[in-house]
């Protein structure tokens, strides 16, 4: 059985319903959708209870390999890859009018 912890691959904040999700095999995108409507609505405990499950829950265990774990940064967002080098533009000659 899976113990109830924060999902480190499923996280958008803080992983708390990621980890909800893993843990009664729910889809983690229903719960957000759940928790973002009952806010509007009007249910004002919500971001209390969200903000004290990630206080009280544990971190779950990174299930990526080693080498993906690696090119990550650790935040307390979730994961955060880091941004792919740029290409350079192409130069162009000043004088090309012909797409006008």
């Amino acid at each position: 059985m899976k113990k109830l912890a924060k999902s480190k691959d499923n996280a958008v904040i803080f992983g708390v319903l990621g980890g909800l999700g893993d843990y009664f095999n729910i889809d983690p995108v229903l719960l957000r959708v759940v928790v973002v409507v009952a806010t509007f609505i009007g249910v004002g405990s919500t971001i209390p209870i969200y903000l004290l499950l990630a206080l009280v829950m544990p971190d779950g265990d990174d299930k990526s390999s080693d080498s993906s774990a690696r090119s990550k940064k650790s935040s307390p967002f979730g994961s955060v890859s880091e941004k792919p080098k740029r290409k350079e533009a192409e130069k162009i000659e000043e004088e090309d009018w012909s797409d006008f």
